[in-house]
């Protein structure tokens, strides 16, 4: 398996999908409760297939990523070869990013000397997907980039 399988939840918004990945290997509702009840290895692979498939289409669509932590901000923009990062760091340590509050109080100080802003710039390591999937699985969600291309506005005018 190259990502992580999908939880529960995830394959029950995925359940049309999923029948739908099934039927193109010609397998049918009792086609399919009949591999699980006599080869559960080869529905368990199943479902990984499944979920690498539906990893490979995320990743592959994924422009922009945030982490957000009590201090610090961290906005990513991936590119074909690269991603672009702006990270944004509380010196205030009473800030919590995590709150609305904090928010409001980082767009009230972001070009005082309370707010750190580091950008960088980094060539995938791996292919593109492994990277961003790895950004996920340290907390990074995907997002619109609202943040990233206000911010990145903000900083280069």
């Amino acid at each position: 398996m190259k990502y992580k399988r999908l939880t529960k939840e995830q394959f029950e918004a995925l359940h049309q999908e999923f029948s739908n990945f099934l039927a193109t290997q010609s397998i049918d509702k009792s086609e399919w409760d009949k591999i699980k009840a006599e080869k559960p290895e080869v529905a368990e692979q199943e479902l990984d297939v499944f979920s690498d498939l539906i990893w490979e289409g995320v990743l592959s669509n994924a422009q922009y990523l945030e982490h957000f932590s009590k201090n610090h901000i961290f906005l990513f923009h991936c590119q074909e070869k690269f991603i672009q990062s702006i990270v944004l760091k509380a010196l205030d340590t009473e800030v919590n990013f995590m709150e609305k509050k904090g928010l409001q109080w980082l767009s009230d100080n972001l070009f005082t000397d309370t707010v750190e802003i580091h950008l960088g710039k980094k060539e995938y390591e791996e292919s593109r997907n492994t990277s961003i999937f790895d950004l996920i699985m340290q907390g990074a969600i995907l997002s619109d980039g609202q943040l990233y291309l206000q911010i990145n506005g903000i900083i280069q005018s």
